[in-house]
């Protein structure tokens, strides 16, 4: 059924049961949610909504858990994925990453988000928020393929990092494409990390964020020699200078990582409107630690999850982060019973939208929201046994725990459908990864020569020490 049909005529979804996200976590079995013109009319058992909206069309998902869309809090765009492994954050930036932004172009900066779109709406991921290069290639393949993105540009104000975006592009992508697509493409202000700007970079960043009225995010206290470096430069830890510079001012300011942060850290960013991507994979994939997560969210921090980039991942199966971050979690503390299931799954879906501000519009199926909705294979081995209900109720637990990507079988976004039986319907895949073999090769071989011509790698705002340089 085309997204057209569904505007004009009106139609239910339903499935063997569905999960609201609502504040309750409520469980429907045989629910239904009635959609129109992209937006949630009604939620409740199928044959409610039949009553309640007699003219509108039927699709019905049998042997499935409707949920809503899972939000990606933070990625990168690329293909990098399987060539840049087994190294520590900083010698994986200057060996691999720096480098690559070099030589990177527009047409493989589209082609990357193209990919990495398409795997996210395969596998559930509705929301994307997204920090990478030369985003009006981006912007457009989100337009086509029909997910949510909101981007930010991988900002470098500063002499040493000139080879990213600038806050020039980044103003432009604001005024080309925030609030586009029907609402679905939105533009946020980016640095990659306060160290990529100076003083007036860093300042034109937060008037440029007040004054569009749009977010800013940036990564921080990802590793530990990170805090050593603020203090060099500085003389406080990360959350004080970030608080001293203004950056806490925005509407709102999202930290990817934030793994070293202490209580009282914790405590200051819970006074503001600031919000926490938490990527349990990247962190322990590159070494970075363990955040306090548990100590975030009990502070009232809003938490969502991410996936990072397809190069310290190695995929954007949001199902995987939210296993790996209940795991991380009871590691951590010790304790089997922290980070829930339904910890994961709040994180994964109406916590990741309050994170990026769009909690009134996404995150859960309820009356007025916008119809993003997967559809999640309840008759797989993974899902098997699956208690909807009754004592042995494991709904929670399986998703959570057993369920990868490849078992969601519809995705929809603003109430089309972009993914059905497992096959994306809005582009097409085989050209999407074609496009990628046929560009790498050249990318790898021309980063390969600026290694060669200037030693190695690129500078660094920080020694392996943490200190500044």
């Amino acid at each position: 059924m085309t997204g057209e049909t569904m505007d004009k005529t009106g139609m239910i979804l339903a499935g063997e049961s569905l999960l609201t996200m609502d504040a309750e976590n409520s469980v429907i079995r045989n629910g239904a949610v009635a959609i129109l013109d992209g937006r949630i009319m009604g939620v409740g058992t199928l044959e409610a909504m039949k009553a309640a909206f007699p003219a509108y069309s039927l699709k019905h998902l049998a042997n499935t858990v409707l949920m809503p869309g899972l939000i990606n809090a933070h990625a990168h765009s690329g293909f990098l994925r399987g060539t840049a492994e087994h190294l520590p954050v900083w010698d994986w930036l200057t060996i691999h990453i720096n480098p690559m932004h070099r030589v990177l172009e527009p047409h493989e900066a589209e082609a990357a988000s193209w990919l990495c779109y398409a795997e996210s709406a395969l596998s559930g991921t509705t929301t994307v928020v997204d920090m990478w290069r030369y985003m009006d290639g981006s912007a457009r393949a989100a337009e086509a393929i029909g997910t949510r993105l909101l981007a930010v540009p991988y900002v470098g104000e500063h002499p040493d990092y000139n080879y990213f975006d600038t806050l020039d592009m980044n103003e432009a992508m604001i005024e080309t494409w925030h609030r586009k697509a029907n609402g679905r493409i939105n533009v946020w202000v980016g640095l990659e990390h306060l160290f990529y700007s100076d003083e007036a970079g860093q300042q034109r960043a937060i008037e440029m964020a007040k004054r569009h009225k749009v977010g800013f995010h940036t990564h921080c206290s990802e590793a530990e020699v990170e805090v050593g470096g603020f203090i060099e430069a500085y003389g406080k830890r990360p959350m004080y200078v970030l608080e001293d510079l203004g950056f806490f001012e925005a509407p709102q300011t999202m930290l990817a990582h934030a793994v070293w942060l202490e209580p009282a850290e914790i405590e200051l960013i819970s006074k503001y409107r600031v919000s926490v991507a938490h990527n349990p994979v990247s962190n322990m994939k590159l070494a970075s630690g363990i955040a306090p997560i548990a100590d975030m969210l009990a502070a009232g921090i809003p938490v969502g999850l991410g996936t990072d980039g397809e190069k310290e991942n190695n995929n954007f199966d949001m199902f995987e982060e939210m296993k790996a971050a209940s795991l991380l979690g009871k590691l951590h503390h010790r304790d089997a019973a922290a980070m829930d299931s339904w910890q994961s799954l709040r994180m994964a879906t109406i916590l990741g939208a309050k994170a990026i501000g769009l909690d009134h519009e996404i995150g859960s199926i309820e009356v007025g929201k916008r119809a993003d909705i997967i559809a999640v294979r309840s008759d797989t081995p993974r899902m098997t046994p699956f208690f909807p209900d009754g004592p042995y109720f494991n709904l929670q637990h399986n998703l959570v725990h057993a369920v990868r990507g490849s078992d969601v079988a519809m995705t929809m976004v603003d109430g089309k459908i972009i993914v059905e039986d497992g096959q994306l319907k809005t582009g097409d895949l085989k050209a999407i990864i074609a496009d990628i073999h046929a560009m790498a090769p050249a990318h790898f071989a021309r980063r390969a020569r600026w290694l060669a011509e200037n030693g190695g790698g690129t500078k660094n705002w920080i020694s392996e020490k943490g200190t500044a340089e």
